[in-house]
């Protein structure tokens, strides 16, 4: 590896750095990702459970104790329940949306060494071409062992960009597949949370029983 990492030339250097930082952004995105993951449809019969036992204040508790995108809507529409239904309904749509920029944070850089690392890898095709055209005009004739090096530089920079783009290309679309799974339950989820609301009362009454416990925890 490290002879043809040498016989690469020049661009080696960028493709590697292409490669180091892909790896470390794919690291990212599976830790990120697995702490963002929980099961949806057990998280909301727990919060069901809560709005049923506890109130409001159990359901918000358990949300504000749940990492992941699924826990911070249910969080962020709890604590507009009592304001009415459309008020709930805009803040899930502000915390979808700022959950949304968390989820596929660090993905642009993924595509952008989808996109790179062929480039630099094709740059150094062209720069291996041209030193080996450059070698046949200084001799004045074409044998193989003049223009074996240029050749040889093409071949090895091309096969790394290309290497590291389907590399990383596959990471991408299995962490697309996960982000798309996610923001699925997070549109289901909502939506059943706020069928839940509407059906316990909680849309309608929740105001005044709000009020009355926060009067309470004052005395």
């Amino acid at each position: 590896m490290v002879e043809l990492f040498n016989k690469g030339g020049l661009f080696m250097w960028p493709l590697l750095g292409c490669l180091v930082i892909g790896i470390a952004f794919v690291f990212e995105r599976f830790w990120s990702l697995s702490r963002a993951s929980i099961n949806a449809k057990e998280f909301f019969i727990k919060i069901r459970q809560s709005l049923e036992d506890g109130g409001l204040e159990d359901a918000v508790e358990l949300c504000a104790n749940t990492r992941g995108p699924v826990a911070s809507i249910f969080h962020a529409a709890l604590l507009k329940a009592d304001q009415g239904l459309e008020r709930m309904e805009k803040a899930i749509e502000d915390a979808g949306s700022i959950e949304m920029a968390f989820l596929e944070r660090g993905m642009i850089w993924l595509s952008t060494i989808i996109s790179i690392a062929p480039l630099l890898g094709f740059l150094g095709t062209v720069s291996g071409m041209i030193r080996a055209f450059s070698a046949i005009a200084r001799r004045g004739d074409v044998e193989p062992s003049i223009v074996a090096g240029g050749i040889s530089e093409a071949l090895i920079t091309t096969a790394a960009g290309l290497a590291i783009a389907i590399l990383i290309q596959a990471f991408y679309n299995f962490f697309a597949s996960r982000i798309d799974r996610i923001v699925i339950d997070m549109e289901e989820s909502s939506v059943a949370l706020v069928d839940a609301l509407v059906e316990m009362g909680y849309t309608e009454q929740t105001k005044g029983v709000v009020q009355n416990r926060r009067k309470s925890a004052e005395r």
